[in-house]
């Protein structure tokens, strides 16, 4: 009976093993996958002298804008997209190119932050699960219809006013000496939201899903680990769908971004851990505030 059980239990450690090896080698094979079919139809588009002559200050700004966004993105869960665009915006790349820039390269930070967070022990797996699917499906959808269907300036006012009521929220939360936590309800449709709103507003995963997880008392460090892990599959399926839809251009622009994103992550991991929890969700409200203020001003 012994042996039996010893044997049950060598087996159940191979299989959490398993399990664990997954949340890093599935992220790292759709990377290596993604990288091979751009580098397989994109090669014409690169020599040499052009790949040298690219570093040069203007790489170095873009490469900059990867780094910030990407902190401030791992740290406090939300604004990569929103930072990266506006700082591109400000500029002076032209929005297709800094749509395009942004979507790709947020395939590869957002895959190496959810690698640097579980290796930093910041995921609640089961969170993960519960955002995984609705999150992906509604970014699919948001992606396939900006293309086709909607304008996604039409709707970026009215998230934008609900970003500013969630932040106010948190930091009233976050001035509390004691925070209640509570259940959050129905994941799959808050998460689908936050997908669909992330491809057709051009952000608003983070804004949306770790904002509202903050605002129930939910402990920013898991939050923000597993909410950055679940956007990876959100941000590669709606890159996907909008590489499928449109193309690629401003190669300059996403490789600075990709470098400095992928530089940044698991700088951004290892903070997440060091910030106390009431400081943490200040900043995160303030930052909601800043963001949606400024899109509110650029929409009037």
């Amino acid at each position: 009976m012994s042996q039996e059980l010893k044997e049950n239990n060598i087996a159940a450690k191979i299989e959490t093993s398993v399990k664990e090896r997954l949340w890093v080698t599935v992220p790292v094979l759709l990377l290596v996958g993604l990288i091979a079919t751009l580098i397989y139809n994109h090669h014409a588009e690169f020599s040499w002298n052009s790949f040298v002559g690219g570093f040069n200050t203007e790489f170095l700004i873009f490469f900059s804008i990867g780094v910030f966004a990407q902190l401030v993105d791992g740290t406090l869960g939300m604004g990569y997209g929103a930072t990266s665009t506006s700082f591109l915006l400000a500029y002076g790349v032209p929005p297709v190119v800094s749509s395009t820039g942004v979507h790709v390269a947020e395939m590869f930070t957002t895959g190496a932050s959810a690698i640097s967070h579980h290796r930093f022990g910041n995921i609640n797996k089961k969170l993960v699960r519960h955002l995984l699917i609705p999150g992906v499906l509604g970014s699919i959808i948001g992606a396939y219809l900006l293309s086709d269907v909607i304008d996604g300036d039409v709707i970026k006012p009215f998230i934008a006013v609900y970003m500013i009521v969630l932040a106010c929220i948190i930091i009233r939360k976050g001035m509390q000496k004691n925070i209640i936590k509570k259940k959050t309800k129905r994941l799959g449709i808050l998460a689908s939201f936050g997908g669909f709103m992330d491809s057709v507003g051009g952000g608003g995963w983070g804004p949306i899903v770790t904002s509202t997880l903050l605002g129930n008392g939910r402990n920013p460090r898991y939050t923000i680990g597993s909410v950055n892990s679940a956007e990876f599959a959100v941000s590669f399926a709606s890159g996907i769908t909008f590489m499928i839809f449109g193309g690629i251009e401003g190669w300059q622009v996403i490789i600075g971004l990709i470098l400095g994103g992928v530089i940044a992550a698991p700088i951004a991991a290892l903070l997440v851990n060091k910030i106390k929890r009431q400081p943490m969700m200040i900043l995160v409200g303030i930052l909601i505030i800043v963001l949606s203020l400024r899109t509110l001003s650029k929409l009037i």
